[in-house]
């Protein structure tokens, strides 16, 4: 008897083959997905494709740099599209740490004006935990339009984008 696994248990295999319900995106360096927690609405994390890479400095050069650069269209795409759906938003954070999950990846948090003033000025890891686990912000398909719309902003946004990283 075969027990399956949850595609949490391996975000980048799963992305790979498809079963990663998350995935906006196959990107040059990495896949998009969607945040499993969306207390900040249109969160975001750039999985990268080598799941032995566990630091950035563990990448070779133009991989790294191809990195940062999909990080990068895939805040664009986020700040776009959480600029057009809350007049509150006020920024993009990203974030690059490691710290619990030993594959390189990098984290898009959109910040907005309603956040609780103790919050709106300082990291989002400063949340309480119950943010985290509350069923009331897991994804969802309310969040179905946002996504839709940070995709379509990705997508767009890479058709369009000039920097590819080579080497001569």
């Amino acid at each position: 008897m075969s027990i399956a696994m949850d595609w949490r248990e391996d975000r980048i295999g799963s992305a790979a083959r498809g079963e990663n319900p998350t995935v906006l995106a196959e990107l040059q360096s990495g896949y998009a997905v969607i945040g499993d927690v969306q207390f900040l609405p249109g969160y975001c994390v750039l999985l990268g494709k080598d799941p032995n890479a566990k630091a950035l400095a563990e990448m070779p050069r133009q991989e790294r740099v191809q990195f940062l650069a999909d990080v990068d269209l895939l805040a664009t795409a986020v700040e776009r599209a959480c600029r057009a759906t809350d007049p509150a938003f006020r920024r993009v954070n990203i974030d690059i740490l490691g710290n619990a999950d030993a594959f390189v990846h990098a984290h898009i948090w959109p910040r907005y004006e309603w956040e609780a003033s103790e919050l709106v000025w300082r990291p989002v890891w400063l949340y309480d935990l119950e943010s985290w686990r509350n069923p009331a912000t897991a994804l969802g398909k309310q969040h179905s339009p946002l996504r839709t719309r940070i995709t379509e902003e990705l997508h767009s946004l890479a058709q369009t984008d000039a920097v590819r990283v080579t080497v001569e």
